[in-house]
This record gives structure tokens, sequence and C-alpha cells, in this order.
């Protein structure tokens, strides 16, 4: 078991953008351009400044929720203003999204479980009968 689809978020307070989406029917085979341009406003977004992670699942139904995570607003707002993001936005409107519900909150308190965190206090770990491979902590 591994975390690697968890974003590493600092200390709050931080912002959350999450988009909830419902793909279009019959287009959620990723076939027509969605995938790789979702790949793509991902790769582009960790190069802006204030961006902190991304968490993304999708269903079989094609209902989808992404959590984007920012250091600020003003993060927030640059990443609206890019010209690329702002395209991706267009094709999804009129293309892959039935509906789709965005909202931007204040991350106050954050709190989870982490098997990394989890593991390095177990006793049976810092006694070396686990390893880190066992346990997740790659």
């Amino acid at each position: 078991m591994t975390d690697h689809n968890f974003a590493a978020t600092p200390e709050p307070p931080y912002y959350a953008v999450i988009f909830t989406s419902q793909r279009t029917a019959g287009h959620s085979d990723g076939n027509d351009g969605y995938d790789e341009t979702a790949d793509r406003m991902t790769e582009l977004a960790a190069t802006m400044p204030g961006f902190l992670g991304i968490e993304t699942v999708h269903n079989a139904d094609g209902l989808g929720i992404t959590v984007s995570y920012w250091r600020d607003e003003a993060s927030i707002k640059n990443w609206r203003a890019n010209a690329e993001h702002a395209a991706a936005r267009k094709r999804g409107r009129e293309e892959w999204y039935e509906h789709f519900e965005l909202r931007v909150a204040k991350v106050e308190r954050a709190y989870g479980k982490s098997p990394r965190l989890a593991s390095q206090a177990d006793p049976l770990f810092q006694r070396g009968s686990l390893s880190s491979r066992t346990v997740g902590s790659d």
C-alpha cells in the first residue's frame, strides 16, 4: 500500500479547488483527447507558482472529482488566467462535460492517516520485522 496518489500539502492554511464533473454520455473512454488534455493540465499546473498538488478520481460512469491545492487565491487566479488552461476549459464546456461544479475552499485544518508515518511509529517497523517496502513507505 502506498500513498503516492495523495498530494503532499503543507500545514494549513492553503486553498483547495474542487472540480466535480460528469462526462458527456458516450465520451468517458478518453479517446476524444480528454485523457491527454487532463494529463497536460496536471503537468502544466505543476509548473505554476503556488501549486501544491493534485488528487483525482474517476468512476466507470464518467463521474470525476479532482482537487488541486494552491498556496493562495492569487495562485488560483494565475492558473485560471493561463491561456492553455482556458482553452482546455472551453473544450470541456463544449465537448467533455455534461455537468460540472467548481468550488474553491480555504483549508483551515488537515489531518489523516499516512501509511508512511504510521509505519515509522510501529514497533514492528522499528525492530526491522517489516521492511519499508512491505508497509509502503517508498
